[in-house]
């Protein structure tokens, strides 16, 4: 028979410490009956008894004097495991996340997280630092950039401007010198997307139509590329969600079919799966 030695020994020491088994039970907060019975159990275990019941009062016998010191000790180790569990809940749990999640969303991951008892903290950094900053334990887990097919959220990206295009999709080759009869446009990537599984297929396509090199750049920021985009007709690779954040107008590239992948990695990789729809939202994955 498994006997639960906290329990026991907490009804034990309240008895002894308020002289009856019905004022010891109200203050370990069980019915007198429970009392009763966890310490029968302690005593069946130890083969001793605790208390002589040949009075009145809950009187300790010479072996229950014996062991109460220790008794007490475990239930205050007890409370003190029980308070640090509650401390560690409470803990902020660090998470690397792209500079491309939006504040409202980070917000709402958050909120849901909290309904599990996870208190999330978000650390921001581009993709060659997220997996460095769960190897150097800086962070419990990273939302890491690898090829969509690989990644548990793929987020299809395409291009987008100020002004809406006509046609369904945009195709680099319209880019060309000459075809507009204006001024160069070009293509900005951001960070997150210079990577190889997204920067090497764009820039292949790039090649494939004849742009020059300098009509594909990667900007120093999301920023720097936005603003790029807004004083002039060029064009951003970004996702449908960040498009619409930005006001601008996106299209899928026509030459290309392009998308972002995520997977999480860290100790508490599986923590963060359980809140996989809502970093998703962050992410700007499509259903």
């Amino acid at each position: 028979m498994v006997v639960d030695l906290v329990g026991g020994c907490r009804a034990f020491v309240s008895v002894s410490e308020a002289g009856s088994f019905t004022a010891g039970a109200a203050v370990a907060r069980i019915p007198q009956p429970v009392a009763s019975r966890r310490i029968a159990a302690l005593e069946r275990h130890f083969g001793e008894r605790l208390f002589d019941r040949s009075t009145r009062r809950a009187r300790l016998t010479p072996f229950g004097r014996d062991v109460l010191p220790s008794a007490k000790r475990l239930v205050q180790l007890a409370d003190t495991l029980e308070h640090d569990a509650r401390l560690a809940r409470l803990r902020p749990m660090r998470v690397a996340v792209p500079d491309t999640c939006g504040v409202r969303e980070l917000a709402e991951l958050a909120a849901e997280a909290r309904a599990l008892a996870v208190h999330l903290e978000f650390r921001v950094a581009p993709p060659g630092e997220r997996a460095e900053l769960v190897r150097t334990q800086e962070v419990r887990a990273a939302l890491v950039a690898v090829p969509a097919d690989e990644g548990a959220w793929s987020v299809p990206l395409g291009l987008a401007g100020v002004v809406a295009p006509k046609a369904r999709v945009v195709h680099l080759e319209t880019l060309r010198a000459g075809r507009s009869g204006g001024p160069r446009r070009h293509v900005w990537l951001q960070p997150e997307d210079d990577v190889p599984h997204v920067r090497d297929p764009l820039l292949r396509a790039r090649d494939a139509v004849g742009l020059p090199p300098a009509q594909v750049e990667v900007a120093g920021s999301l920023t720097a590329a936005a603003a790029a985009v807004f004083g002039s007709a060029d064009l951003l690779l970004c996702s449908r969600a960040q498009a619409s954040e930005l006001g601008l107008h996106w299209r899928p590239v026509g030459e290309v079919a392009l998308a972002r992948g995520f997977a999480v990695v860290g100790e508490d990789a599986e923590r963060v799966r359980k809140l996989a729809p809502a970093i998703g939202r962050c992410l700007g994955a499509e259903a």
